[in-house]
């Protein structure tokens, strides 16, 4: 991928992103990210989004996707999946 960013397998990234959820502000639980995938130099993080009995977005919703967003902007500079 990059010279700039370091391989890592998709569950050692998982086990950090996990951490970092948890450590992160806007937490609430039952946030995890079980899945990701590499587009480009980005790396896009998916787990429950707390969605209403409709599929639609919750309060809980934002929180998941600023969350996941942060954890895309910070561990991307530094990984890539092997």
């Amino acid at each position: 991928m990059s010279a700039e960013t370091e391989s890592i397998s998709r569950q050692a990234l998982l086990e950090i992103a996990n951490q970092m959820i948890k450590q992160h502000d806007d937490y609430l639980a039952g946030m995890e990210a079980h899945d990701v995938i590499q587009q480009g130099s980005v790396l896009v993080f998916r787990g429950p989004y707390f969605l209403d009995e409709d599929g639609l977005p919750t309060a809980k919703t934002t929180a998941v996707f600023n969350v996941f967003k942060h954890l895309a902007v910070d561990l991307s500079t530094h990984y890539h999946l092997a």
